[in-house]
């Protein structure tokens, strides 16, 4: 049945994932709404909110403000808060309360940037899409408004764009896959949004390379490329070190996945990277509640958007082994293969 969910919580929201994505960069971050889709950042999408501060605020509309699109209200409330915090930049994030009536985003960019002294960015997100579509038009945004110059390509520098708290598999990710890299030979790695600051984002072009590391992350490394010339590369580095300490804690080993029939739940990227280090010794599918990039697509990945469809998909098809949050396992009570963990905070709320 369409939207009905008995095993599974809500997937995290657009406007989660825009908050996602610029959290970490000093901003000021305000959600346009009533107050309770910044509640649901802070206390359900957004883990950092519990470990470091972060000035997110909500918009506080009132009743009257939004039916009569009082934007000069917000403007002013903006105005006050950038005189009392050292902020970089401002964001505005868009809710379904300004997608019903009709803001204009960019007149709105235009009103702020005259009252404060600080660059401003907006997302259009309307609480109709999941984190992901958040993700992509902000990534986006971001690049666009500050990545302005050309810089000199730094020899062995990489960039790592996609990676949020709502992406990958555990909070130490960006650590690990710094560390992965700089055993290949970089010698410096940026991990927008978690560890680089907007700084970095302003000299992005100075890359020598950009890692997508999500879906979401591939129109910002394709607009850095068309701009800058940045090459690009999707991968999820470490994701071999991933399943195999997944498989130890099971007192496994990768010679225990030969010749099984594997169904791997996760964001396409991070799904695809553990296929292939899983190679040709079984047959896996990647699925996926989440973008299905189809140049990123194999044949028989899977895009779902129902609990029931993942049900029936496993009953159906008879995997031997599941890889996914552990949420998942709920729906699926009559499995009795192996069932890897690999956490997906977007979809159970824990790494």
């Amino acid at each position: 049945m369409k939207g009905l969910r008995k095993y599974l919580a809500p997937f995290a929201p657009d406007q989660s994932g825009a908050s996602a994505v610029l959290s970490d960069l000093g901003g000021i971050i305000v959600i346009c709404d009533a107050g309770g889709c910044a509640g649901n950042i802070c206390g359900f999408d957004e883990p950092r909110w519990f470990m470091k501060k972060s000035a997110i605020f909500s918009a506080g509309l009132r009743d009257m403000d939004a039916i009569l699109g009082r934007d000069d209200r917000l403007v002013e409330k903006l105005s006050d808060t950038a005189g009392k915090i050292d902020a970089k930049f401002a964001a505005i994030i868009g809710t379904p309360v300004p997608a019903v009536i009709g803001t204009d985003y960019q007149a709105l960019k235009r009103m702020a940037e005259k009252r404060i002294d600080l660059p401003v960015m907006t997302v259009d997100t309307d609480g109709m899409e999941l984190y992901d579509k958040g993700e992509e038009k902000t990534w986006l945004e971001l690049f666009r408004t500050f990545a302005a110059k050309k810089l000199p390509a730094v020899k062995n520098s990489v960039g790592i764009i996609g990676a949020t708290p709502l992406e990958i598999h555990s909070m130490d990710a960006p650590d690990e896959m710094e560390q992965v890299l700089k055993n290949r030979g970089c010698e410096q790695v940026f991990c927008y949004g978690m560890g680089a600051g907007i700084d970095e984002v302003k000299a992005a072009s100075s890359a020598e390379k950009n890692l997508v590391v999500a879906p979401s992350g591939l129109k910002a490394a394709r607009y850095l490329e068309e701009r800058f010339g940045t090459p690009y590369e999707v991968c999820y580095p470490g994701a071999g070190e991933i399943l195999r300490r997944r498989l130890a804690q099971q007192g496994l080993t990768m010679d225990d996945l030969t010749g099984k029939k594997i169904l791997i739940m996760h964001q396409q990227v991070l799904a695809n990277a553990i296929r292939r280090e899983i190679g040709d010794r079984a047959e896996c599918t990647a699925a996926t509640w989440f973008m299905l990039k189809k140049e990123l697509k194999s044949e028989g990945d899977l895009h779902l958007t129902e609990e029931d469809q993942f049900t029936e998909l496993v009953g159906r098809e008879q995997y031997d082994v599941i890889i996914g949050d552990e949420i998942l396992k709920n729906a699926v009570p009559g499995f009795r293969g192996i069932y890897l963990k690999l956490p997906h905070f977007a979809v159970s709320g824990k790494l």
